[in-house]
């Protein structure tokens, strides 16, 4: 058999790799890529949207909605409230304070007012504190800002109290319910914008912009379709070696007992 060199263990493991790698780049890795590309675009989407469109009260907005900017009216509910730690806002450490609201119109909203920056322990320490902040405004006040939907991935993370403060480790309704008691938090949250009542220091909003997962998935394509083409390469260089290989030795011993090279066979065998 011309191929029968590929049932030798090092080309069934260099086949195998080569198999597996472009079966990963082709159903894992591309794919996984060209769906955070169409996320990202959903949320440029979503943000541009939102920027474009007024506010419409939350009562009327449609559950499980992103980025869509809704106005809340209520009073807030300063017991309830808590903080995310171990958060990064513009490339810097922060807490986010989550305060819910009781809507006039009824129901429990939660929301985000904002980021903090830790408070140093000494002069020019790395703060890892809360810091002192405003308390929300009290009685009944009207604010605006965008939906967001619940974080997911610290459900087994428990709340804990340090410094005085509550504190969580994802920005979602089930959090500051396990953190405070609270119930009947409608699922999901709001993100204050900038200038609002209460609000702290502002969230930003995402950049407007593809990023590179879509080269990321076309690269991995790529290597794909580049390591097939290379295993099949090797192959035909194989195959060339062995049939020059194999010429050579028939002309060996095919010539007669007198000529130059069979003198040189004997001379050398």
């Amino acid at each position: 058999m011309r191929l029968g060199f590929l049932l030798r263990p090092g080309w069934v493991a260099l086949t195998a790799g080569v198999v597996l790698f472009a079966i990963a780049c082709f159903t894992l890795l591309a794919p996984w890529q060209f769906r955070r590309d169409q996320q990202r675009r959903a949320v440029n989407e979503a943000v541009r949207t939102s920027i474009e469109v007024a506010p419409l009260p939350i009562e009327d907005a449609a559950a499980g909605a992103q980025w869509r900017q809704v106005s809340l009216t209520g009073t807030f509910l300063p017991a309830a409230e808590v903080v995310v730690r171990l958060r990064t806002v513009q490339g810097e450490p922060a807490f986010e304070v989550l305060t819910p609201m009781r809507l006039s119109s009824g129901g429990t909203v939660l929301v985000d007012r904002g980021f903090l920056r830790p408070a140093g322990r000494s002069a020019g320490g790395r703060g890892n504190q809360v810091p002192d902040y405003a308390a929300p405004p009290a009685g009944p006040v009207t604010v605006v800002g965008r939906l967001r939907r619940d974080e997911r991935g610290h459900e087994n993370r428990p709340p804990l109290t340090e410094g005085g403060h509550r504190q969580v480790y994802a920005v979602s309704a089930a959090a500051v319910h396990a953190a405070t008691g609270l119930d009947g938090i409608r699922p999901g949250y709001v993100q204050l914008n900038a200038g609002q009542p209460g609000v702290l220091g502002p969230l930003p909003l995402p950049r407007l912009d593809a990023g590179p997962y879509l080269s990321y998935a076309l690269q991995w394509l790529a290597f794909g379709a580049m390591a097939l083409a290379g295993w099949v390469l090797l192959v035909r260089r194989e195959l060339a070696e062995r049939a020059a290989a194999g010429g050579t030795a028939t002309a060996a011993a095919g010539a007669p007992a007198g000529a130059p090279g069979a003198e040189h066979d004997r001379e050398h065998g």
